[in-house]
């Protein structure tokens, strides 16, 4: 009985208001010039501005890449701000010294993305072990899946490489807003 006589009286206690910030505009309060003044302080500042040299691949076919717009055919390696042809015909023919022109450039390449058509093949052990002594990361992906990374991985602002095979009788368009995500 008691309890219920005390519920009672805490139901028909109204909280205290909070004493609201003075310069915290209220609901109904119409804003008044020094109200908007206040708002006109924020600002908005760009934390990273989009380089115009980023390397993104837009497309792929069996005979090449569409790399920023530009057709490149056959097997190709890209590099921070250049693409060069690549001299290789599949992933058996991957070596040493094929990857030698991604541990010559300076800024340091972090990660290499290898497309090597269309499935994933292994690369032999002692080029994995060449590039791994170099400090360098190799993903070795099917061409489709490589393409992908590699424009992520550019979009993240990571010193990126890749070397692409194209795979044989396939096409594809990579939405560049959908390939950055």
């Amino acid at each position: 009985m008691a309890a219920a006589v005390a519920l009672r009286c805490l139901s028909r206690v109204k909280p205290t208001p909070r004493c609201p910030l003075p310069w915290a505009p209220r609901r109904g309060h119409r804003l008044s010039p020094a109200d908007d003044e206040l708002y006109q302080r924020t600002r908005i500042s760009l934390l990273q501005r989009e380089s115009p040299h980023v390397m993104y691949i837009d497309s792929y076919s069996s005979r090449g890449f569409t790399v920023n717009g530009n057709r490149v055919l056959g097997p190709c390696a890209l590099l921070p701000h250049s693409v060069v042809q690549w001299n290789v015909g599949s992933h058996q023919d991957i070596t040493e010294e094929s990857f030698s022109l991604f541990w010559m450039l300076e800024p340091r390449i972090e990660i290499v993305v290898v497309g090597t058509g269309n499935r994933t093949e292994r690369l032999q052990p002692e080029v994995l072990r060449a590039m791994r002594r170099r400090g360098i990361a190799v993903e070795v992906q099917d061409t489709p899946n490589a393409c992908a990374t590699f424009n992520f991985l550019c979009h993240e602002g990571r010193v990126t490489g890749a070397a692409l095979i194209p795979p044989p009788g396939e096409t594809s368009v990579l939405p560049l807003g959908q390939a950055a995500e």
